[in-house]
């Protein structure tokens, strides 16, 4: 990986990429630090803290680089985008003009793109809105009139456009996609006051046998944690493809072998955002609209969505909670690999362009085939991610160990991080092949 960035800098255009990227960045973290008009910070924090828990806004609040809980100008950052490109991702499978327009070629996308833009602005006015009223009806602003909400709601949907919009120019101007990086450098800008929470925890003030051993433990479980990401991440299934030969003319064509790469997790993060966001509505409804929860069972029911509860000693019953985190997790990946990934398109490109794979038959046997080993290895990526997403969760019940950096924001660490260094490489073998042509 070194090795790559220290070639990369060394062509100029790669090298202006990663400052602009850099320079940006700045932009995005210095906007963090400013507070949103009408808003008191320090209540709005102590407000999440005492009202929504330690733990249950803690992966937003990771996604937005600790913006969230300050309500900074940058408080929603890329999160109304990123909810819009799901949605649009979903609306696309279900209404056919979508799906028309997204197979409509560089046009079709950028219709799409256009109309993400739309409907994540639309989405940052809502949150903007429900965010600004209930810090009013909390005493959480110096003033709660029409002005200061809608002061709030434009500062807030202002900041999530810019930020947006930042990641459209490093997508265009610099390196990696812009918004997977924007949410990369949240993530990772909050790791330090992690590892300084768990020193204070766990190593500061203990003898020198306690200190090793604790420091061992962290260290252990965060190389663990990466590494299986990073195999989760990089795990496929190659399905060998066979290309008939075929005589046109005087010449033979095709004949050829390649392979469909099938990763193991076909899903990525999302079956764990998914379940995660489902289980996570019915506290923060009743949290943010100050609804008491007084009835026993509803107690026990309301601790047992939350994550906090799953491994924490006394609370037994918490763990039908994590009973349907797993359930809803393997159902997610899939649902989303059922919407991501369409056998019978694949089978019937393959029959068109006369591929076959060895040993079945062409058209609906292969379809059948393809069914087959994807039941197979999303079971597998759904059993991966969810060892990974349950690793910090174990140790944030058992010890106490609440960081933000969960197996969500690892497995997005990691797939950013991967997926960046992959582009750069390309563009050096890009520009060598050039190089190589006008040396002709």
């Amino acid at each position: 990986m070194f090795k790559t960035i220290r070639d990369a800098l060394k062509i100029k255009e790669i090298r202006n990429g990663l400052i602009f990227t850099f320079c940006v960045l700045i932009v995005v973290r210095l906007g963090s630090l400013i507070p949103t008009p009408g808003i008191d910070p320090s209540r709005v924090e102590s407000f999440f803290k005492n009202n929504l828990g330690e733990g249950a806004s803690s992966l937003l609040d990771s996604f937005t680089g600790g913006s969230f809980a300050k309500m900074s100008v940058f408080a929603l950052s890329v999160t109304p985008y990123i909810t819009s490109s799901i949605i649009m991702q979903l609306l696309t499978i279900a209404i056919p003009a979508l799906e028309e327009m997204q197979k409509d070629g560089e046009d079709g996308r950028k219709k799409i793109t256009a109309i993400t833009r739309v409907v994540s602005v639309a989405l940052a006015i809502i949150e903007g809105t429900g965010l600004a009223v209930t810090f009013g009806r909390s005493g959480l602003l110096y003033k709660y009139n029409f002005l200061s909400v809608a002061i709030i709601v434009l500062t807030l949907t202002v900041g999530s456009t810019f930020v947006m919009w930042l990641g459209e120019r490093i997508t265009e101007k610099g390196v990696g996609n812009g918004v997977s990086i924007i949410l990369l450098i949240n993530i990772v800008s909050r790791m330090p006051n992690d590892f300084l929470d768990l020193f204070e925890m766990f190593v500061k003030g203990k003898d020198v046998v306690h200190m090793i051993f604790a420091i061992v433990i962290i260290l252990g479980v965060v190389v663990l944690t990466t590494v299986l990401t990073i195999l989760l991440n990089d795990a496929t299934r190659k399905i060998p493809v066979q290309y008939a030969q075929k005589v046109q003319g005087r010449r033979s064509v095709g004949g050829s072998t390649t392979h469909i790469p099938l990763k193991v997790n076909t899903g990525n993060v999302m079956p764990i955002i998914f379940a995660s966001t489902l289980m996570s509505i019915p506290n923060i409804i009743t949290n943010l609209f100050s609804i008491q929860v007084t009835n026993g069972v509803a107690v026990k029911i309301m601790q047992g969505l939350s994550s906090n509860y799953w491994f924490k000693p006394g609370y037994p019953w918490a763990y039908i909670g994590l009973v349907l985190y797993v359930v809803l997790v393997v159902f997610f990946a899939y649902f989303y690999t059922s919407i991501s990934f369409n056998p019978m398109e694949i089978a019937n490109n393959l029959k068109k362009q006369g591929g076959f794979i060895p040993g079945i038959r062409p058209g609906k046997s292969t379809q059948d085939y393809l069914n087959k080993i994807l039941n197979y290895i999303v079971i597998i990526g759904a059993i991966g991610l969810i060892i990974v997403a349950v690793i910090p969760i174990f140790f944030n019940g058992r010890f106490n160990a609440n960081v933000s950096f969960g197996g969500t924001s690892l497995i997005i660490v990691c797939g950013v991080i991967i997926e960046t260094i992959k582009q750069i490489e390309s563009k050096m073998i890009v520009r060598n092949y050039n190089g190589f042509l006008n040396s002709k």
